[in-house]
């Protein structure tokens, strides 16, 4: 059965896999001190434009999240999250396991507003029992939404003058970061995010890694001791390695962005085929993420067909479904789906 239910069904990019049979007897030291994660680290800060950034490699986006959010904080500090956010729906309660609150804001088409943090922080601090609660100490929004919207650089920059007037970071969930950026309706660059945001990452297991998430410190706040606070987190790789080279080669020959576009396409070519059917779109995605609303009937119906994600229910007799599309989706799988719906 052909399946859209995520972008990491796959393996990894063909380049990705050659490079690391490639160095495979290569010897190297481990713990992210290889020679290939030094090359990677800063091939990143080439490709954003700040040679001053401290990158670190992680595994995969729940443990990245985790641990940022964790070490970033003060024990009496939250993070403020869209309630559609990540780290709010689909995590597990990894943040509330480390002792810190995800303090989540209503969102608009998966986005929180500047004018919502400000408001919040501001309302906070007011509050004559503020010491009684829990201190608003980061912001984190994901690039693009859980939803696939994209925040425009002015709402960026808006959010950023937020978090600047009141010194808390802004930490950029970037999982799919390459797949909002390859977007036709993006103005953002990746070097905008690296000067808008206190921390992002690059995320490289929905991207064409095996695993893998690139995390950016961009103003020389990378938590004191970070690695060794990592290894406490139980996340640091011995074989760092595995990280460093497929890093290397995804920014490698624009291989990331690349890779990323061809996910864009054939994200507009699976919409078309939807629309021209008849079908109705919950929101107006211009990323990987596509999402549309079916009667259950015929929710039945093509779940006997095609493997995809239940989303949300609409109503009492309508279901959101959503389908993903991802660096390897094939021109031949979009064929399938247009023959099958």
């Amino acid at each position: 059965m052909i399946s859209f239910e995520n972008d990491y069904l796959e393996g990894a990019h063909e380049k990705v896999l050659a490079r690391l049979i490639e160095t495979n007897m290569v010897q190297e030291s481990g713990y992210g001190t290889d020679s290939y994660t030094k090359q990677a680290q800063e091939r990143i800060k080439e490709v954003i434009g700040l040679p001053t950034a401290e990158v670190q490699l992680l595994t995969g986006g729940t443990q990245t999240n985790q641990i940022v959010i964790d070490t970033m904080l003060e024990p009496y500090q939250g993070v403020l999250a869209a309630d559609t956010g990540h780290i709010s729906t689909h995590e597990a309660g990894a943040i509330e396991f480390t002792g810190k609150k995800v303090l989540t804001l209503p969102s608009s088409n998966g986005k929180l507003s500047a004018e919502s943090v400000k408001d919040y922080i501001e309302v906070f601090y007011n509050d004559a029992n503020h010491d009684h609660m829990v201190f608003p100490g980061m912001v984190y929004i994901s690039f693009p939404t859980e939803y696939g919207t994209l925040y425009s650089k002015q709402e960026l920059e808006q959010l950023s003058a937020v978090c600047k007037a009141y010194q808390i970071p802004l930490f950029i969930d970037g999982a799919r970061l390459g797949y909002g950026l390859a977007s036709d309706y993006s103005d953002v660059t990746i070097a905008d995010i690296a000067q808008l945001s206190d921390v992002f990452y690059i995320g490289g297991t929905k991207i064409g890694a095996l695993c893998g998430e690139a995390v950016v410190f961009t103003s020389n706040n990378m938590p004191k001791h970070f690695v060794t606070r990592i290894k406490q987190h139980g996340a640091l790789l011995a074989k760092g390695r595995l990280l460093g080279v497929q890093f290397l080669e995804l920014f490698t020959d624009n291989l990331y962005f690349e890779i990323s576009q061809h996910a864009i396409k054939m994200a507009q070519k699976l919409r078309t085929s939807f629309v021209n059917k008849g079908y109705q779109l919950y929101i107006d995605s211009s990323t990987n993420q596509q999402f549309f609303i079916v009667h259950n009937d015929k929710l039945k119906e093509l779940q006997t067909k095609i493997k995809f994600s239940i989303w949300e229910q609409y109503d009492a007799t309508h279901t959101i479904i959503r389908f993903v599309t991802s660096w390897a989706t094939t021109e031949e799988n979009i064929a399938k789906i247009d023959a099958l719906i």
